[in-house]
């Protein structure tokens, strides 16, 4: 067995017990990404010399006997949309090429007290916009379970270095199923938090009001430690919820007897691939096994959820990256004939086909005459897709259903079809329009790529969705299995 096939409580034992150094797990993460980065591009920035010196510090620590956490010492890597500082972030654009910020972020600040190490930067799709992680400027992420196959997007990297064992952790972002989809394609646990739950100060802002950070793990009970340290209020970020944070491994009984649980129609209807079905269908057996119920549900507004999910999300995209303009930072065209031509020219040269694609239909919905039309209508149908979902909470604990319709894609496949690409966020997207949160767990394979089950819940009970997930992964074993890399 790996040491990244441990639990963290299990390293952070050994820790304890003096049978492995910090510096021995950072030298073992790095040498697994030597070792398989080349085929995966998970990393976009590797920080080596702070990884080891990090590590020595700990180390130090160490053998002084200082108070542990249960992150102490573990390799973890960032998605590379949140500011790191001294440490380049490029959000996987050439407008940001050499782009060094001078803070952390707060989850980046938090991991730090944790007194987790850094190892690098994750690769994604270019200001998370994308499903596939095929929109990095820099190159495409690779599935370790078949480098043939996308890994999911926009946290591609991030669900690959886990799933690859590079990392024991890692933090992504979910602004309509971008920690989700790529947890399902990679066989990992991908968990997006009720809206407001975790800071997103110091996160280069997509779409602010559906953007959240969480945790990319192995287990479930891996991501409930990593959610407890990055989870709480911020008076930095005017989106955060003060809300109490309570001990979320605790929820982790293994007992859901009795647990009420709505399965959508919509999630399991068409364009859902059979093999998935299948999947989900054996999940809810398991649920059954341990004492839950399970009904059929509906959410009537699913079918409206792309398209207003892309219309807010491309309106919030357009007014969040007018800040990258060729003035303060990032690309600036040489020679410019005028202050209008500087901003065209350098927006033209620093973002990739996916941004501009969003940039411009969110100009068009927020655009004097069409905003009443496409805008404002997008708003009013976010609410009742929100109601939906809070009349099914009135009645049950959870919604289950799958995190993707399909397994992971070929890379290439959906490259020239936008809208086939956008449709792949189909069962997540309702969950970020909601606010609400979300877990992804391993639940099976098709044809030798993983399938992932999505556990819904309701505003800020966590809680519930990590115990249900926890307990459906403690009477399985899709988590442990391992892609065979070289």
């Amino acid at each position: 067995m790996s040491l990244f096939d441990l639990r963290l409580t299990d390293i952070h034992n050994k820790l304890a017990h003096k049978e492995l150094s910090v510096s021995e797990l950072t030298e073992a993460s790095l040498k697994r990404i030597a070792d398989t980065d080349g085929e995966l591009g998970a990393f976009l920035t590797l920080d080596e010399e702070g990884a080891r010196k990090t590590a020595r510090s700990l180390d130090d620590r160490l053998a002084a006997g200082g108070e542990r956490g249960i992150l102490f010492g573990l390799p973890a890597g960032i998605k590379d949309n949140m500011v790191t500082e001294g440490l380049r972030t490029t959000c996987a654009s050439r407008f940001l090429d050499n782009h060094i910020p001078i803070y952390d972020a707060t989850v980046v600040k938090k991991l730090r007290s944790a007194q987790s190490v850094t190892v690098g930067k994750l690769n994604m799709d270019e200001f998370a916009m994308g499903g596939s992680n095929e929109n990095s400027a820099y190159r495409a992420v690779r599935n370790p379970w078949s480098p043939a196959h996308v890994p999911g997007g926009s946290s591609g990297g991030s669900a690959a270095a886990v799933a690859a064992g590079q990392v024991y952790f890692a933090l992504g972002s979910d602004t309509g199923g971008s920690i989700r989809q790529p947890a399902a394609y990679c066989g990992v646990v991908g968990l997006k938090p009720t809206y407001g739950l975790v800071s997103r100060f110091g996160l280069v802002a997509f779409a602010s009001s559906l953007d959240q950070i969480g945790p990319i793990t192995k287990n479930v009970e891996d991501a409930a430690y990593v959610l407890q340290a990055i989870a709480g209020h911020d008076e930095l970020d005017s989106t955060s919820a003060n809300v109490d944070i309570p001990d979320y491994t605790a929820a982790l009984t293994g007992d859901v007897r009795g647990l009420r649980i709505g399965v959508p129609k919509e999630y399991l209807g068409e364009g859902i691939d059979p093999r998935v079905k299948e999947r989900v269908s054996e999940a809810l057996k398991v649920f059954e096994s341990m004492g839950a119920v399970w009904e059929e549900i509906s959410l009537p507004h699913t079918e409206y959820a792309v398209a207003t999910y892309y219309l807010l999300a491309s309106s919030e995209a357009s007014s969040n990256l007018a800040r990258f303009d060729g003035v303060r930072y990032g690309v600036r065209a040489e020679n410019p004939d005028n202050l209008l031509d500087l901003y065209r020219r350098s927006r033209s040269q620093g973002f990739g086909s996916e941004v501009k694609r969003r940039i411009m239909l969110g100009t068009y919905a927020l655009s004097s005459g069409y905003y009443d039309a496409y805008y404002l209508k997008a708003q009013k149908v976010r609410t009742l897709i929100k109601r939906d979902f809070d009349l099914a909470f009135e009645k049950y604990d959870l919604i289950i259903g799958p995190t993707a319709p399909t397994p992971a894609f070929r890379i290439g496949e959906q490259v020239g079809d936008p809208l086939t690409m956008y449709l792949n966020d189909i069962v997540t997207i309702p969950v970020s329009l909601a606010g609400v949160p979300a877990i992804s767990v391993p639940c099976g394979f098709a044809d030798g790529l993983p399938v992932g089950l999505q556990i819904i819940g309701k505003p800020f009970d966590e809680t519930t969705v990590l115990r249900a997930a926890h307990a459906y992964e403690s009477h399985t074993d899709h988590h442990l299995r391992r892609p065979a890399l070289s």
